[in-house]
C-alpha cells in the first residue's frame, strides 16, 4: 500500500500576456512530476484532445507542448501548490495549500477558465474563487482514471474551449 506524502508542485504555470484560456488541473500525477510537466501520463488524453480540437499535430516534447499552448493562447496550471497525496489519486488529496493566483490574474486577461475534472473545480471554488470571484467551467477529466468518458465524449465536452 502506498503511503501519503507531502509534495510540492515543482513547475511553473505556462502562460503569456496573450493567453485567453486558463485550464486548471488539481495536482500533477506521479508521471507528470517525473517528467516535470503537465499531463505527462501516457494514457492521459489532455494533449490528444487539444490537438484534435485545435487541428494540430500531437505535441510530444515539453518544448512542443509549451509552444502549442502559447500558440493557441492557452495557459495551464494547477490549483494546488502543496498537498499530502498517495500516488496520483485526486481522492487521496488532503492538507491543501493552493497556488497564489495573484500574478496570473493581475497580468493576464483570461476570457475563460476551465477545470480539468471535478477535483480541480472543487479546489478552485474553495480556495481561489472566494478571493477573485472569477467564474470557472467544469470539464470532464482527461485522466485515465476517468475511464467512463471515451475520447469522443471528451471531445464533445471539451469543444467549448475553442468557441
Amino acid at each position: 500500500m502506498e503511503e501519503y506524502k507531502n509534495i510540492s508542485h515543482t513547475f511553473e504555470p505556462i502562460y503569456d500576456k496573450n493567453s485567453r484560456i486558463l485550464i486548471l488541473g488539481s495536482f500533477p500525477s506521479v508521471k507528470s512530476r517525473e517528467n516535470n510537466f503537465y499531463y505527462g501520463h501516457p494514457q492521459n488524453r489532455f494533449w490528444k484532445v487539444l490537438s484534435i480540437l485545435f487541428q494540430e499535430e500531437l505535441p510530444h516534447s515539453v518544448e512542443e507542448k509549451k509552444k502549442f499552448l502559447l500558440r493557441n493562447r492557452i495557459a495551464v496550471w494547477d490549483v494546488i501548490k502543496t498537498c499530502t497525496i498517495t500516488g496520483s489519486g485526486d481522492a487521496s488529496i488532503r492538507d491543501v495549500l493552493p497556488n497564489d493566483f495573484s500574478e496570473l490574474f493581475m497580468n493576464v486577461n483570461f476570457q475563460h477558465i476551465f477545470a480539468n475534472g471535478n477535483k480541480a473545480y472543487d479546489l478552485y471554488m474553495k480556495f481561489v474563487y472566494p478571493d477573485w470571484k472569477i467564474a470557472i467551467q467544469k470539464l470532464p477529466s482527461t485522466s485515465p482514471a476517468n475511464a467512463s468518458y471515451s475520447l469522443e465524449k471528451l471531445l464533445e465536452n471539451w469543444k467549448v474551449i475553442t468557441s
